[in-house]
């Protein structure tokens, strides 16, 4: 059994419905654990929750040994990002819909937080991917990503034609409304609905996903994850590129998105039993049709 933890910090989709109440009846139950209870700060000023410390991702980083999660997936997204270079583990209490990397049940979450809180649980890495957009080889932007990288078109703009290379290798030119460089936790988000297969997490891949492109022959393929990603821009106008939620819009021609494995991984801790395929069985309803 693992070390028990000593001081939690608790982030929340402050904007959601009940949020405030819930988050106050977490902090509670997990101070009544025996633990330090502290409050991202922006989930605090958000919430008007008052009587616990408001600590700074930096803060939780060096202060903390846990971060619990309320939200849906796109809450965890944005602070896995912030807390993956701290080492910190996450916990995930679920209150959106599909909620692949959120698995805690919000109704469930006390008897999954007690054993777990005293050191009883599973623990799974997850890779993240990271890069920029460079333009006249100089880096104008930076990114890091859990799910995905996307480069796409704009929104009143045709497709968009785009040079792909992996390593020093040429690999394909495309034509399409864009590409998706998805890590495993991102093959079942934006990539899964443009036709991508999912990735178990334990693999040392990415996959490349074409956005509805020109050519039928354009398919998705599954990468090795070590070298680097560098899809150019040839034509079209208006492209972005979205690491996760962080955008920069309006591309230029020549411009290059260079991808390649981040240093840090996110660590994810999961009640006892958890399994990565009965997730997909729940979320995806592969148990539908079964006598």
């Amino acid at each position: 059994m693992a070390k028990r933890f000593r001081h939690v910090a608790i982030v929340g989709k402050h904007q959601a419905q009940g949020m405030r109440e819930l988050l106050d009846e977490l902090a509670h139950f997990l101070a009544r654990q025996g633990l330090d209870v502290s409050f991202e700060r922006a989930t605090a000023m958000n919430t008007g929750l008052a009587g616990y410390p408001e600590l700074s991702t930096a803060e939780i980083g060096a202060q903390c040994d846990l971060a619990v999660v309320v939200g849906g997936d796109g809450t965890m997204l944005g602070i896995a990002r912030e807390l993956a270079r701290h080492n910190i583990p996450l916990v995930g209490i679920n209150q959106g819909r599909l909620g692949f990397i959120t698995d805690i049940p919000v109704g469930q979450f006390r008897e999954a937080l007690a054993p777990m809180i005293a050191g009883d649980y599973e623990e799974e890495h997850r890779s993240m991917l990271e890069g920029g957009v460079w333009r006249d080889n100089e880096r104008i932007f930076e990114g890091l990503s859990l799910n995905d990288v996307v480069v796409s078109r704009g929104a009143t703009a045709s497709m968009v034609e785009l040079k792909i290379d992996i390593g020093d290798e040429f690999v394909a030119n495309l034509r399409a409304d864009g590409l998706i460089v998805a890590s495993p936790t991102g093959s079942t988000a934006y990539a899964l609905s443009a036709g991508g297969p999912i990735l178990h997490p334990g693999i040392a891949g990415w996959v490349l996903v074409p956005i509805a492109s020109h050519t039928l022959s354009n398919r998705p393929i599954v990468l090795p994850d070590a070298g680097e990603i560098r899809i150019e821009v040839v034509a079209g106008r208006d492209a972005s590129a979205n690491f996760d939620m962080q955008s920069l819009a309006s591309l230029l021609h020549g411009d290059q998105v260079r991808v390649r494995r981040s240093e840090h991984k996110v660590r994810f801790l999961h009640p006892r039993g958890w399994s990565y395929y009965a997730t997909l069985r729940r979320k995806l309803r592969w148990y539908e049709g079964v006598v």
